[in-house]
């Protein structure tokens, strides 16, 4: 409370009145501690406990203490003596600034990694801003790790530029000496010493891990509670109770792949499988008597015992998830053991019971899996490409190496040496060619047709062969099915087109009517009718003239025995066959008469010998008016 109530009165003795009520007159405690350190506490109260009304100055207080200079009362004040000069190495005496980094170094010489990760600490002593990178050392890495760069001021360019504390925050690329390193992050101390200078940190980064290192770790051990399943009690309940499969492997999709018949046993005392190979008689495998010996099947594998050394350790319960039961062989399902795949297709009768009993599984029928043959694949050949005859190009299809193809060897032996020899004309619009004559010759032995065309002087047309011994397919024939032209396709005023050029035949030899007397079968009533009107017409003037020069000519006996003895002397003259034909290429009007020169040009060709004294003699008695020959009577004598 306040001693003196009543304001405005002076603070002197009998002005003023006593609270009688007060005890206690001290003074207030100013001195405190806190966290162990004194500190000074301003008085809120004073003598007796009465609050105090501080900071609170009047304004003439205020006015009093604006016009006191504090020189006059104190003097001139004195200057505060200079702070000592601390050079860099004592102030920044052992303070390191670390960084957290790492960079990639490729590996070439290794096929199980590309590259490799390694991580290193990036040391900055500020006292003279020198620099370290060190690789904290992994037990058994076999790398050289440690000090990767020893304590030095690095390069930042090519100028001559050193790193700087400034030029070093997380997130960025530095490098140093070809490599470049990333930083990811830093120790608290480098984060407060930076900050504290104005520079933005970015946020850190995830530490890269090394791949191969990574791989190489083991994983965390697993432990297992041991299960309650009394494997005693199975043994003693189902001793010698076995479960029998009948199953097939058809590997027929792979080459020389095959079906195969196993049985699959299954034991039901400790759930292990065999599998047992069925072997018959004269099959040409070795008696082996089990294909997989009896062991625990693994179903399902845990993921990382896929590369397990199955060929070398026995797998346990810590790389299984799930073995196969008694569940998992079903009749009409497929399963894959050891990585073949086996379809159960019948079991034996205590297998049956089995299923009813513990499963409830009625229907267990056999299943039949005898394959039945396949049609046979009609064999397609390909399109006829041209080139030779389609039965010769046709046998590059059936067999890797071609034979040629089969003849027929009795019609070769009964037809040899039979030709069937024809008279035909070209059909074309050009005028050059209305003249030419060809003489077909066909072969019975072959079916083949080969193309000859007498040679003219002055014609302007060189002679001889025009078609070599081929087969002729008919103009209308399929590719695939080809019809040849045959000795029914020949007769007098029939068309053959050969590769696109038309013939009509005009005359044939004697021995083709010879032919087509013994074979009337095989030709049509046209084509015989044909060759008859045309033989009768061939043959008409000749006794016509013949009886005309009996009347007029006393000497015709005389002919007949000079052609008797010609025939006779000349009986293998080789032109015989051929001059005929010969002949009758050049009678185009088949009046049996040709010009006198053109007689003794043909004669020249065919190597008759027309300087001999008989032949001269037959030549002057076949004469004729006008300068032409008679070669009716002339062919006669070189015809048997």
């Amino acid at each position: 409370m306040v001693s003196n109530p009543v304001h405005g009165l002076p603070f002197l003795p009998g002005t003023s009145f006593k609270d009688s009520t007060k005890t206690a007159f001290h003074r207030s405690q100013t001195l405190g501690y806190r966290n162990g350190y004194a500190i000074v506490r301003r008085p809120t109260v004073g003598i007796g406990g009465d609050r105090l009304q501080f900071n609170q100055l009047s304004q003439a207080e205020l006015d009093e203490l604006a016009s006191k200079a504090p020189v006059l009362t104190y003097g001139q004040p004195k200057q505060a003596p200079p702070a000592d000069f601390i050079p860099a190495h004592v102030a920044f005496d052992k303070k390191v600034l670390k960084f957290d980094a790492y960079f990639q170094e490729d590996v070439p010489m290794s096929t199980e990694e590309q590259y490799r990760i390694r991580q290193v600490n990036i040391y900055y002593y500020l006292e003279d801003d020198s620099m370290s990178v060190i690789e904290p050392v992994v037990e058994n890495s076999g790398i050289l790790q440690g000090k990767l760069i020893k304590r030095q001021r690095l390069a930042k360019n090519d100028r001559g530029d050193h790193y700087h504390w400034k030029d070093l925050n997380r997130g960025i690329n530095i490098t140093i000496y070809g490599k470049t390193f990333r930083v990811v992050d830093c120790d608290q101390f480098t984060q407060v010493f930076l900050e504290s200078q104005g520079i933005e940190l970015n946020p850190p980064e995830k530490m890269a891990l090394d791949p191969y290192t990574e791989l190489r770790k083991q994983p965390l051990r697993k432990y297992v509670t041991p299960s309650d399943f009394d494997q005693l009690k199975q043994f003693l309940t189902f001793d010698k109770q076995v479960l029998r499969f009948y199953a097939i492997w058809d590997d027929t999709d792979s080459m020389y792949g095959e079906c195969r018949t196993y049985i699959i046993h299954y034991y039901l005392m400790d759930d292990t499988v065999e599998i047992r190979e069925v072997h018959e008689r004269n099959d040409g495998r070795d008696p082996f008597p089990l294909l997989m010996n009896r062991q625990r099947m693994p179903k399902v594998l845990v993921e990382n015992a896929k590369n397990f050394p199955q060929c070398a350790l026995e797998i346990s319960d810590q790389e299984v998830l799930e073995w196969y039961t008694a569940k998992d062989f079903i009749v009409g399902k497929s399963l894959t053991i050891l990585g073949r795949t086996f379809f159960i297709y019948d079991c034996d009768p205590f297998t049956r019971r089995y299923y009813k009993e513990k499963f409830g599984i009625t229907d267990l029928p056999r299943i039949d899996v005898s394959k039945r043959e396949p049609p046979p694949v009609k064999q397609e050949l390909p399109p006829y490409n041209g080139f030779g005859l389609v039965e010769d190009s046709a046998q590059n299809c059936f067999a890797l190496i071609p034979k040629a193809p089969k003849k027929d060897v009795i019609k070769m032996l009964v037809n040899d040496n039979k030709v069937l020899r024809y008279l035909a004309v070209l059909e074309s619009p050009i005028p050059e060619d209305k003249d030419r004559r060809f003489v077909f010759s066909y072969f019975l032995a072959t079916d083949m047709i080969s193309i000859f065309e007498p040679p003219v002087r002055n014609s302007g047309i060189i002679g001889g062969k025009y078609l070599g011994r081929t087969k002729v397919v008919k103009p209308y024939s399929t590719v695939d099915n080809p019809v040849y032209y045959g000795p029914s396709d020949f007769f007098i005023g029939a068309v053959i087109e050969v590769f696109g050029h038309r013939f009509i035949i005009l005359d044939t030899d004697e021995y083709v009517l010879k032919y087509m007397e013994s074979n009337a079968a095989q030709y049509s009533p046209e084509a015989l009718a044909s060759i008859q009107n045309h033989v009768r017409k061939r043959e008409a003037p000749a006794p016509e003239a013949e009886s005309k020069q009996t009347e007029k000519d006393p000497g015709v006996q005389e002919l007949e025995a000079l052609i008797d003895t010609i025939q006779k002397q000349l009986k293998d003259h080789s032109c015989k066959d051929n001059i005929r034909e010969a002949f009758q290429i050049y009678d185009k009007e088949a009046s049996g008469y040709v010009d006198r020169d053109m007689f003794f040009k043909i004669c020249e060709s065919l190597n008759v010998p027309v300087d001999d004294s008989l032949v001269k003699e037959l030549i002057r008695m076949c004469s004729h008016g006008e300068g032409k020959i008679n070669y009716y009577n002339f062919v006669r004598a070189f015809s048997n």
